[in-house]
């Protein structure tokens, strides 16, 4: 065996279990918090604080634009300096060093989060978002020392294995306390059924001690990786200059490291699709398929809950076919689970008690009531509509004798109102001295044309009704280029089955898990596999760039083909970014590039 070959390292295991528990350490703050709890409370914070919008220099911000631009701030800050970082984490031992201070960073933003409800009202909301983008730089800038130890851990045939089970753990771990933190918000309520105020900030305090807990026994078993030909501590701007020079240096090098920029090249389209895919189906479900925030959480969990054995599952696969083409198979199933969304299609409405706003005849009092349905969704929470929208609170100002509202009390400046959902699960009932006749001919019905919501009118028989459904409303199909796809699956799969949409969506979440372990550990080790273990950090910082940058471009052009057609086509787009990935990976010379990797590391330690 050459010399080369040798400097191949077999695995430790209690050390793969430590990188493995780092995993589990930070999927709670990116289940719990990033997706399914904080951003929620964001909004709620500034509602009541702001209103809609808040005046920044001279422009006004919503509170959902100044969450997205937070987020994209904090991945291109970590992205534009994670190549700085890597190459002067291979030039001296710190990349543990690195990997705790930011640790510490995250959970202990994550924790502080919890502080918000001791601020005053008008600054909670600022303090969450500040926090957040702490924790966030926190998050993505350990993952960078965090996936530059993967070379390190073991031989290149155990990269597949140590990087799925990482993810495995990942997944468990923060499908476990998401599960935690779902039963907390549905078991801690006082006697009118609300939550606790402390329930929340106990959620965010909880994810970060999670986070800080379990990554201490990646600290405690996991190494430092040796460092040949150690250089001696920089001040901060010669550290700067001498990062600045070796990326440089980088880039020139890409003939000698062909195989890997092609990949990156590859990474960079499929996983421009994979995080598209995951960041925008908490939006996609609610607002195209009209998902339920129940079914929603179930979905995600059902994620996490699938892809952690699916991550194993793929490991062994890849020890059959090989890494490549294992992570060619779960592209492939990315690419037919796009193709599925699009089929995806709530069911027409075929009863009374199905439509957001149903009319009922009240013998008893000789007149109509109007209740309002808890899957309804909430009127736009604003006053200012373009051209193109439909003001939803004009046209409930028009007709407020004859629905079940109720006027935000936070907002003082001018009228703002919401549906009166059911509460303690006793339906609000507003009464209407009408007849149904008098009541279709008020125009009431026809008055739903243009919104996204259902109506219906129960006749004084009990058994008859007459009812309309908005064209924006999530089972009106037939007006987007590709409504053709979800009409026929509809026809002839959905309703011959009877599986309602939110039954969809969670066999999509569970498809979604299926291939969600397998692409994300896959591209890891694939990565892994090919990079100089003494320019492994490096190299991930390059990794990650690519990463965030894509992470940056995907929604972009989903959002541009959702406004030019509509979120079908958005969804399409995606489907051809992971084929584009595909494809170029077919061209990807894992040998070539793992013999590279290591004629790099001979050099470097001076074995030639």
């Amino acid at each position: 065996m050459s010399e080369t070959v040798e400097l191949d390292r077999e695995s430790n295991p209690q050390a793969v279990r430590g990188y493995a528990y780092f995993d589990w350490a930070k999927s709670s703050f990116e289940t719990s918090v990033t997706v399914a709890v904080l951003p929620l409370w964001f909004s709620y914070l500034f509602l009541k604080a702001n209103g809609l919008t808040t005046t920044i220099g001279s422009i006004d911000f919503t509170s959902d634009a100044i969450w997205s631009f937070s987020v994209s701030g904090a991945a291109l800050l970590v992205a534009l300096v994670s190549p700085s970082f890597g190459v002067i984490a291979d030039r001296r031992a710190i990349k543990m060093w690195w990997l705790r201070i930011l640790t510490y960073v995250g959970a202990g933003a994550t924790i502080l989060l919890a502080i918000a409800p001791l601020l005053p009202i008008s600054t909670q909301w600022v303090w969450l978002m500040v926090m957040f983008v702490i924790a966030n730089v926190g998050l993505n800038g350990s993952s960078v020392f965090y996936n530059s130890l993967l070379p390190h851990m073991g031989t290149d045939d155990e990269m597949d294995a140590i990087s799925n089970k990482a993810f495995a753990y990942g997944y468990f771990g923060g499908g476990i306390l998401l599960l935690i933190h779902l039963v907390m918000t549905l078991v801690l309520v006082d006697s009118d059924g609300e939550m606790y105020s402390w329930v929340i900030p106990s959620i965010m305090a909880s994810s970060g001690l999670w986070w800080y807990g379990f990554a201490l026994l990646t600290f405690k078993w996991v190494p430092e990786p040796p460092i040949e030909n150690e250089m001696d501590s920089l001040s901060i701007l010669d550290s700067a200059k001498l990062a600045f020079s070796e990326i440089r240096k980088t880039l020139s090098e890409v003939p000698k490291f062909r195989t890997l920029f092609i990949y990156m090249l590859a990474y960079f389209f499929f996983i421009d699709g994979i995080n598209t895919v995951t960041a925008l189906g908490g939006i996609y479900g609610p607002v195209v398929l009209g998902i339920t925030t129940t079914f929603l959480m179930v979905a995600i969990l059902m994620v996490q809950i699938v892809a952690a054995p699916s991550a194993l599952a793929f490991t062994r696969l890849a020890e059959k076919i090989g890494t490549k083409k294992a992570l060619t198979t779960s592209l492939v199933g990315w690419i037919v689970l796009c193709f599925a969304a699009l089929a995806f299609a709530p069911l027409e409405l075929d009863s009374h008690d199905k439509h957001d706003i149903m009319y009922e005849w009240d013998e008893s009092q000789d007149l109509y009531t109007v209740t309002v349905s808890s899957s309804a969704p909430s009127l736009a929470q604003k006053i200012e509509f373009s051209d193109s929208e439909f003001d939803e609170q004009e046209w409930v100002k028009n007709w407020v004798d004859y629905f079940p509202l109720k006027q935000d009390i936070y907002v003082t400046e001018y009228v703002l109102y919401d549906w009166q959902w059911p509460e303690n699960e006793e339906k609000f009932v507003k009464s209407i001295s009408i007849t149904s006749t008098e009541l279709i001919e008020s125009g009431i019905l026809a008055s739903f044309d243009d919104t996204r919501f259902s109506v219906s009118i129960l006749h004084e028989d009990g058994s008859t009704y007459s009812s309309n459904v908005g064209i924006d409303h999530p089972t009106n199909l037939g007006d987007g280029v590709l409504d053709f796809v979800p009409e026929n699956a509809r026809k002839y799969v959905w309703e011959p089955l009877g599986l309602v949409v939110g039954v969809q969506f969670i066999i999509l979440g569970a498809a979604m898990g299926s291939v969600l372990g397998g692409s994300q550990g896959l591209a890891r080790s694939l990565f892994g596999q090919m990079v100089p273990e003494t320019r492994s950090a490096e190299f991930f910082g390059f990794f990650g760039f690519f990463g965030k940058v894509a992470a940056l471009l995907g929604p972009l052009i989903y959002g541009i083909m959702t406004v030019m057609f509509d979120s079908r086509v958005g969804i399409l787009s995606i489907a051809i970014l992971i084929l584009a990935g595909a494809i170029i990976l077919r061209s990807v010379d894992v040998e070539q590039g793992r013999l590279d990797a290591q004629a790099e590391d001979a050099r470097n330690r001076n074995l030639n």
